[in-house]
């Protein structure tokens, strides 16, 4: 059997054939995940609301507002009990993290005044950043029952009020960015209504 030689066309050949391949499998993959992927998104999501926010019987998911600030957007789910607003869902974002974005969904009550935060999306260091979650430590619960216009949404080592966590202060300021700026959101939207 006669050996082939390799050519300049059939090397690009064989390359095109297999970027194509591997292509359609990448592609296959994303059509496939895509849905639960999303599905998973909406149940954690649904999950962060009803944190933040306890007690609503509407579908705050239907009831939503959509705001552009920093070049993203922010979306306000207000939560009701019969016609009773219960408070306001905000999911909000900073690009301030250690590791990049982060998200977070920060209920307010109709005062204005924090009912609970939750994160919802987050790349931090584990062990150091990632006790921004709740389940991780206490950080989240100092702000629970503060009105931002009386509690200084910044660290205490940048004069707030918000005692940082340990080694993470860059993830703490991240997180005091983020809930700043759902609450501007929330008194433009306020006002706006």
């Amino acid at each position: 059997m006669a050996k082939k030689e390799s050519t300049f066309l059939s090397m690009v050949a064989t390359l095109f054939v297999v970027t194509l391949v591997a292509a359609g499998l990448l592609g296959s993959v994303f059509a496939l995940t895509k849905e639960p992927i999303r599905l998973a998104e909406l149940k954690k999501k649904n999950e962060a609301i009803q944190v933040v926010v306890p007690g609503f019987d509407n579908e705050p998911s239907q009831e939503v507002e959509r705001m552009f600030l920093d070049g993203d957007s922010i979306y306000l789910y207000t939560a009701r009990k019969g016609e009773e607003v219960l408070g306001t869902a905000v999911e909000t974002f900073t690009n301030q993290g250690f590791s990049g974005q982060f998200k977070l969904m920060v209920g307010f009550a109709p005062d204005g005044s924090i009912i609970d935060i939750a994160v919802i999306k987050h790349a931090e260091t584990p062990g150091l950043g990632d006790k921004m979650e709740k389940d991780k430590s206490d950080f989240s619960v100092q702000f629970m029952g503060k009105h931002p216009d009386s509690f200084n949404l910044a660290v205490k080592k940048d004069r707030g009020d918000v005692d940082a966590i340990t080694a993470s202060t860059i993830t703490s300021r991240a997180y005091c960015d983020a809930v700043k700026r759902a609450y501007a959101v929330f008194m433009e939207s306020q006002n706006k209504n």
